[in-house]
């Protein structure tokens, strides 16, 4: 068996610590209270709602959302235009180390669409947000009565 010459595996050994420390700068996508609300059986629309922190040191780019249960998911906003309520997609959601966003009924939201089955008060759906980095952060959403008070 043969053993590296001690200053390869000292040089390695720094690389390797130089990795480490890079990846922990990266931003991180923190993912909370997340809910989607119930819909009436049939329904080809739902929406979701989260709370997302970046975690990290860096800017973190939201890109889009994806999800097996529907077959269209995206990042909306709820914007007044000339005393007319309208939604739109955006393109991404950006926060910078530190920041907070909360996607909440009534502003940036989650559009859902054309679920693939019927779902349940209760079920648990698997959302995954996509970030400029390639990164995927998978977050469990649970499915809620659609009476549910929008402060929570």
């Amino acid at each position: 068996m043969r053993t590296m010459p001690w200053s390869v595996a000292k040089a390695a050994s720094v690389l390797l610590l130089f990795a480490t420390a890079s990846a922990h700068a990266k931003g991180k996508l923190g993912v909370f209270d997340a809910w989607i609300r119930a819909a009436p059986p049939g329904a080809m629309m739902m929406a979701g709602y989260v709370t997302l922190t970046n975690t990290g040191d860096t800017r973190v780019s939201i890109l889009t959302v994806q999800s097996d249960t529907f077959r269209d998911a995206s990042i909306h906003e709820t914007v007044v235009d000339h005393g007319v309520s309208k939604m739109r997609e955006l393109p991404r959601l950006d926060l910078d180390p530190g920041a907070t966003i909360e996607l909440k009924p009534g502003g940036r939201h989650l559009m859902l669409s054309n679920p693939r089955q019927q779902i349940a008060v209760g079920e648990k759906i698997t959302m995954t947000f996509l970030l400029g980095d390639g990164t995927r952060v998978p977050a469990n959403f649970d499915v809620v009565a659609a009476d549910k008070d929008e402060g929570d």
